[in-house]
């Protein structure tokens, strides 16, 4: 599970592997052939957040340095395919940027031997940055109330009063606001509507959910890729999406009490750092329960 962090302001994405725990190694046992004098071969299949991908990619090719005989393979398809296609059996391992449900965890899994438990485990944590495209702009200030209308449809052109009040000195024109949210089920979505309904209730009368309201306009493209080409294609477009994928975009700085955050590592780890682990849950299966609001 990616951690998604909206930092400096909590949208935190905990990167998430979701595999099962099997029960025919010993506890604590690496299953190397080093351990084992057996090389690994085979092949897993995997897929799942395509705000994953670049991690993914650096991580297989570690493991396969190490373990030549075995192939990984990882498919971006987006978090919420990646979680069904893991609990079909499709998937050996997939990689979402939003916990199972407390239910969801406790059923059954395809992939999963007969008396072993789901595992996730948080493998990083990334900021959800919010980008956009204007001519000669490159930062913006926002509070979360401003946010949630502008992807709500009710801030509909750049020079609202409402942006400009909070970016004295900057030209804004009259330029339409192009909205644009994931069209496939995705875990980033469920972090940043989970962020928008915490943050800014008022705005965003919408609960957290892995897909956009479909009540809402705005224009939809697909995966984390798609949604950064069609950013960077449309002046006046704004998206929420990996920070790692936005560079070259304009980048809104958020507000945290009295000051204006734009996204950083640090912010996105020290809001991970004060957000406890998630009751209720098996001990291999470790959430982490985002505070929101900070």
């Amino acid at each position: 599970m990616k951690l998604s962090v909206i930092t400096g302001f909590t949208v935190a994405t905990v990167l998430c592997l979701a595999a099962c725990a099997v029960n025919e190694a010993g506890a604590g046992t690496p299953v190397s052939a080093a351990t084992t004098g057996v090389a690994l071969t085979g092949t897993l299949n995997a897929g799942g957040s395509s705000a994953q991908t670049a991690a993914q990619e650096a991580w297989r090719a570690g493991f396969q340095d190490h373990h030549p005989g075995v192939t990984v393979n990882y498919d971006p398809t987006g978090s919420g395919t990646g979680r069904t296609n893991f609990t079909d059996g499709g998937y050996t391992l997939a990689g979402t940027d939003a916990a199972f449900s407390r239910d969801a965890a406790g059923g059954a899994f395809a992939p999963c031997a007969a008396g072993s438990a789901l595992v996730e485990i948080p493998a990083y944590i990334s900021g959800i940055a919010i980008g956009f495209t204007l001519d000669g702009i490159t930062s913006l200030n926002l509070d979360a109330a401003t946010v949630a209308r502008i992807f709500a449809g009710a801030i509909t052109t750049w020079d609202d009063p409402a942006i400009a009040n909070q970016n004295p000195g900057v030209a804004l024109p009259g330029t339409p606001v192009t909205a644009v949210h994931r069209s496939d089920k995705s875990g980033t979505t469920e972090n940043f509507t989970a962020w928008l309904a915490a943050a800014a209730p008022a705005a965003w009368p919408y609960p957290a959910a892995q897909t956009w309201p479909d009540t809402l306009a705005g224009e939809a493209a697909e995966k984390t890729q798609g949604v950064r080409e069609t950013v960077r294609g449309t002046t006046g477009a704004i998206a929420y999406l990996d920070a790692s994928q936005a560079t070259g975009l304009g980048i809104v700085a958020v507000k945290v009490g009295p000051a204006y955050v734009a996204p950083s590592a640090a912010g996105a780890a020290a809001a991970v750092g004060q957000s406890p682990l998630q009751p209720g849950r098996a001990a291999t299966d470790v959430v982490i329960d985002l505070n929101r609001t900070l």
